[in-house]
């Protein structure tokens, strides 16, 4: 079985920072050719450069992935560079906190918009381009493509600080699902990777406010630790290979066994 994704192309999004930084440098030095797409242009060069990288190729684009235009140009920029797209991830995503009473700042509509929407229209746009493009190697069987979401445990856990991102989460996996059902006969899979505590942009800036949380964490964690951005690479090359060409709608979870904890400790005898 192999994993390698060496010769692929490859959009990652959220590409400047964090976990989908991560998924950028992995899939580079893993010998793909790789479309670096995010909001921050001056951090996409600094992180990652233009050009080749330690075995694959390195593009950059900007963009607003919110705007369905700079999404249709992202496709046709990436498709102009390498002549098809194997693999999607889209791995841009946001956080705000929630007060779930007041709906002038419970955060749905801004989290479904930023975790949800993006990644589903960047999603359409980029499986009718799989469809049009010839099956890997000419096999009127092979794969047409892959798309990995990166979501969250938040989408099973219950916190209401983060309802709106929660309730984004949950419906990224059901997307996820639906979008494998509705691609399977075009040979394109789609899977997504939830996450517990990794050490993103987002949580090493927490964790600078609130060191206790740091602390927390680690508690409800049965691996004891917070895992770092290159764990979820693994987990998301795994799902973007051949290796898992029989794999589709699954959401895998990569939490450390945080989410198999009862918080509630059993009764003392």
């Amino acid at each position: 079985m192999s994993f390698s994704i060496a010769g692929k192309t490859a959009i990652v999004t959220g590409a400047a920072a964090g976990i989908g930084l991560a998924i950028a440098r992995r899939f580079v030095d893993e010998g793909a050719n790789v479309m670096c797409a995010d909001v921050d242009e001056a951090r996409l060069l600094a992180e990652l450069g233009d050009g080749e990288g330690a075995e694959g190729t390195i593009r950059h684009f900007a963009c607003n992935l919110r705007e369905r235009l700079s999404q249709q140009n992202l496709v046709s920029a990436t498709v102009d560079a390498f002549e098809r797209i194997d693999i999607l991830v889209n791995a841009a995503r946001g956080v705000a906190p929630s007060d779930p009473l007041n709906p002038d700042a419970d955060a749905v509509e801004a989290m479904l918009e930023l975790n949800l929407m993006s990644a589903l229209r960047l999603s359409q746009t980029v499986a009718k381009r799989m469809i049009r493009q010839p099956p890997v190697g000419g096999d009127a069987e092979g794969s047409r493509g892959s798309i990995v979401n990166i979501s969250s445990i938040a989408a099973r856990r219950a916190h209401p600080a983060l309802m709106g991102y929660s309730i984004a989460a949950a419906a990224l996996d059901q997307m996820t699902r639906a979008m494998a059902v509705a691609l399977a006969p075009h040979r394109i899979r789609v899977n997504a990777v939830a996450f517990g505590s990794v050490m993103s942009a987002s949580l090493r800036s927490a964790l600078k406010d609130h060191a206790d949380f740091r602390d927390d964490i680690v508690e409800h964690t049965p691996m004891g630790r917070i895992a770092g951005p290159g764990e979820l690479a693994d987990a998301v090359q795994f799902l973007a290979s051949d290796g898992a060409g029989f794999v589709t709608g699954q959401v895998l979870t990569v939490d450390g066994g945080r989410t198999l904890l009862d918080p509630v400790a059993a009764p003392a005898h």
